[in-house]
C-alpha cells in the first residue's frame, strides 16, 4: 500500500478520535449478510429440561451462538424455564424493566414489594423489574419466564422506575376470552384464533407491557395457520398439543405463498422454540384435537418504534 496514503497512526490523532471509524457504505449497510454480526438462530427446547428433579432455573441461553453476553435467548430477550417444587421459594431479580410469566404447573403466591397475591396453573403474570419478586410453590410448580435483561445489558443501562404494576391474568378468566374468541362465527375467517394480553398502560400498542406481548392461542384441529412473518423475535411455548402439530419456518416464499425450503419443529407439550425476527413461519395441526400455544415477543416494542411489520402470505 501507499504509504503516502497510509491513515494517521494514534500517536497523531487526538484523544477524541481515536475510537472513530469510517466504513464505506456497501461495506457496513448489512453487517449480517457481511458475517460481521450473527443471525438468530432457530432453536428448540424439550420439557425433559425442567420436568422433574430439584428446583432450579434454566436459562434458554443462546448467546454463544449470538456472541452477546448471556444468558440471552435472542438479542434483546432471555427465556427461563424454572421449577420450583412444593415448600421452595426462588428470587427473581433480573436488570430488567419486562418481565412475563407463564404457569405451566402448580400453585403458590408471589410477592413483589408491597404487592402480594396468589397464582395457579394457567396463569399469566406480567412484572415490572424495580424490586426483586419471590416466588414461592405450595405445590410442585413449573413456569415459562421472559424478561428483557438482554436488551437492558446492550444499552448499557439499568432500571429507573416501574412502567405498570404487577399484574394477574387469572387462568379461568384468560381461558374463558380465549373460548369466547374462538366460539365466534368469525373466528374461521381470522388469521387466527388467539388473544392478545393487555395492559391499561399501554393503550397505543395494547400489549401485555410496553415491551413484550403475549398472545394466549388455539390451533383447531385438522387446521393452518398460513405463513406470516413480523420483524420481533418470538418465543414460543407450546402448552399442550397432539401428536401431529408443527410449525415450518423459513427466510422466503415460494411462487405459491408457501414457504421455501423451510425446516420443521415437531411440538411437543411443554416445548419452547425461537422463531427469528423476519422469518416465514407457519403452523399445522393434522390431529382431531385442539393445540394450545403462547408466543411472547418483544413486539411492544417493535410496535411503539412502528417497526413490527406483520405480514402475511
Amino acid at each position: 500500500m501507499n504509504s503516502a496514503i497510509q491513515p494517521h497512526s494514534n500517536l497523531e490523532v487526538s484523544p477524541h478520535e481515536i475510537d472513530a471509524e469510517y466504513f464505506e457504505y456497501s461495506k457496513a449497510a448489512n453487517p449480517i449478510s457481511a458475517n460481521l454480526i450473527t443471525r438468530i438462530p432457530y432453536q428448540s427446547f424439550p420439557a425433559s429440561l425442567y420436568d422433574s428433579g430439584p428446583s432450579r432455573t434454566v436459562a434458554l441461553d443462546l448467546s454463544e451462538k449470538l456472541e452477546c453476553e448471556g444468558p440471552a435467548t435472542g438479542p434483546g430477550l432471555c427465556a427461563s424455564f424454572i421449577r420450583l417444587n412444593a415448600g421452595d421459594d426462588v428470587t427473581l431479580a433480573p436488570n430488567a424493566t419486562s418481565q412475563v410469566l407463564y404457569v405451566i404447573d402448580g400453585s403458590g403466591s408471589l410477592a413483589y414489594g408491597e404487592k402480594a397475591f396468589e397464582w395457579t396453573k394457567g396463569c399469566f403474570i406480567a412484572l415490572p423489574g424495580m424490586n426483586s419478586t419471590i416466588l414461592k410453590a405450595s405445590a410442585d410448580a413449573r413456569f415459562y419466564w421472559v424478561h428483557d435483561e438482554p436488551l437492558l445489558r446492550y444499552l448499557g443501562v439499568s432500571r429507573s422506575e416501574d412502567r405498570f404494576i404487577p399484574t394477574l391474568y387469572p387462568a379461568d378468566v384468560a381461558s374463558a376470552k380465549l373460548r369466547e374468541a374462538a366460539d365466534d362465527p368469525r373466528a374461521q375467517d381470522r388469521s387466527r384464533i388467539s388473544i392478545l394480553l393487555g395492559n391499561s398502560n399501554f393503550p397505543q400498542t395494547r400489549t401485555v407491557i410496553h415491551v413484550l406481548w403475549a398472545m394466549y392461542g388455539i390451533l383447531p384441529a385438522g387446521s393452518i395457520q398460513k405463513p406470516h412473518r413480523h420483524q420481533s423475535i418470538a418465543l414460543d411455548f407450546i402448552i399442550d398439543c397432539p401428536t401431529g402439530c408443527y410449525s415450518l419456518v423459513g427466510t422466503e416464499l415460494d411462487e405459491n405463498g408457501q414457504i421455501r425450503n423451510p425446516k420443521r419443529v415437531d411440538w411437543t407439550p411443554g416445548l419452547a422454540f425461537v422463531t427469528p425476527p423476519g422469518y416465514w413461519h407457519a403452523h399445522f395441526n393434522e390431529s382431531d384435537r385442539e393445540a394450545f400455544l403462547i408466543p411472547i415477543q418483544d413486539a411492544g416494542l417493535q410496535t411503539y418504534l412502528r417497526s413490527l411489520d406483520i405480514r402475511f402470505s
